[in-house]
């Protein structure tokens, strides 16, 4: 049963429509609360292609009865593989059953429209009220309430909660950082696995990760095997030296020039009219002022090593939600009532310090996966030398 609050128009008003933001409208609504989704553009959507959805992630999907759809939706790799962008030889490999076993939910890789169309249908389906063309400019708090102001329209709850992304305008009322480039840029592309001219030179069934010098290259199946994903990263030279026009498509060519015959054969499929750069932020601590906080990116923006950025976003919204029921109680009238205050220091307590770690770990395996010389050989030497069952370096981020 939906909480009642008075004087208010819901419960909480989410900013930002992403995988994040809906992911936190689901979660909040299946704690009985009254949720808005305030989404700027014209339409809910997502851009871009895979996702890795690790068990940290999918243990919170099962709870929500989203799984099922997630895998039917996806693909359960064989395996995560790390390969030599150089030679393309093997280095070390993870066996997702395995994972799977190890911490009692899979691995699952799928395109990341058709998860943010799983997570849409579903609060929609737990009746959250889902506003597009609101693109929020200022927030208004105070000790009982926040509203979110857009063009020609007020949105009150007992919480705002900004789910708007790396470049959040939101952030700027806690934070007056700005996204810290790393240089980095990532190409993408998917095509039909029919299509492929020589299947045989693919691995179809794994996660696949070519790391080497200022670049690394990724290749996995999405929608059920049908088609192949594709990322390639690297190093911008003109974004070293401080340039506005870097991340090119010359650029990318130069960059991948002397890697293995895979990954030559493959550049020509990746999209060249667009390219994201890749930033991230320092850690934050303040993440709530009042009746305002921050989830997902808007909070812990992080490079992509260890594919935690959308996973971290749906561990915000399943302890948030956590804790506003755990802080759930009765006031004197008997009406549903929550101790905000608790509820959210308890939420910014638990997320804090996990999400300032992965963020700063993904920028310590990109120094990883990106060295050169003696660093490279000792690299693989050690990753060639490991047990494909040693799961130490994981361990702390995928068992929650």
């Amino acid at each position: 049963m939906a909480v009642s609050w008075g004087g208010t128009d819901v419960d909480v008003v989410v900013v930002g429509g992403g995988i994040g933001g809906l992911g936190s409208a689901l979660a909040l609504a299946r704690a009985g609360l009254q949720v808005r989704v305030l989404e700027q553009a014209s339409e809910f959507g997502e851009v871009g292609a895979g996702l890795q959805m690790a068990p940290n992630a999918t243990r919170i999907l099962r709870s929500w009865e989203l799984l099922d759809q997630v895998v039917a939706h996806g693909v359960l790799p064989r395996r995560l593989v790390l390969r030599d962008a150089l030679d393309g030889r093997e280095l070390t490999h993870l066996d997702v059953a395995d994972l799977e076993r190890r911490y009692g939910a899979p691995y699952v890789v799928i395109h990341r429209s058709d998860l943010h169309t799983i997570l849409l249908e579903a609060c929609r389906g737990a009746g959250v009220d889902l506003v597009t063309e609101a693109a929020v400019t200022g927030i208004e708090i105070d000790d009982e309430q926040a509203t979110a102001v857009s063009g020609g329209r007020r949105d009150t709850g007992r919480l705002v909660l900004a789910a708007d992304g790396l470049n959040s305008r939101l952030r700027r009322l806690l934070s007056d950082d700005e996204p810290v480039s790393s240089a980095y840029v990532a190409y993408r592309g998917t095509l039909p696995v029919d299509a492929l001219p020589d299947t045989s030179a693919h691995t179809l069934d794994d996660v696949v990760v070519y790391i080497g010098p200022t670049r690394h290259f990724v290749q996995y199946p999405l929608r059920r095997g049908e088609i192949l994903n594709q990322v390639a990263v690297f190093r911008s030279p003109r974004a070293m030296a401080g340039e506005p026009d870097w991340g090119t498509p010359d650029e990318l060519d130069a960059a991948f020039a002397g890697s293995c015959e895979a990954i030559r054969a493959a550049l020509p499929d990746l999209w060249r009219d667009r390219w994201w750069r890749m930033y991230d932020r320092e850690p934050i601590s303040g993440w709530v002022d009042r009746r305002f906080a921050l989830t997902g990116d808007a909070a812990h923006p992080m490079l992509q090593y260890l594919a935690q950025g959308a996973c971290q976003a749906l561990e915000d919204a399943d302890c948030l939600a956590g804790q506003i029921t755990k802080h759930a109680g009765a006031d004197t009238s008997g009406r549903n009532a929550c101790d905000w205050d608790a509820a959210l220091t308890d939420y910014t307590d638990l997320r804090t310090d996990r999400t300032a770690q992965v963020q700063r770990i993904a920028r310590t395996w990109g120094e990883l996966w990106h060295c050169d010389g003696l660093f490279r050989s000792v690299r693989n030497a050690y990753l060639s030398d490991r047990d494909p069952t040693d799961y130490r370096h994981v361990d702390w981020l995928y068992r929650t």
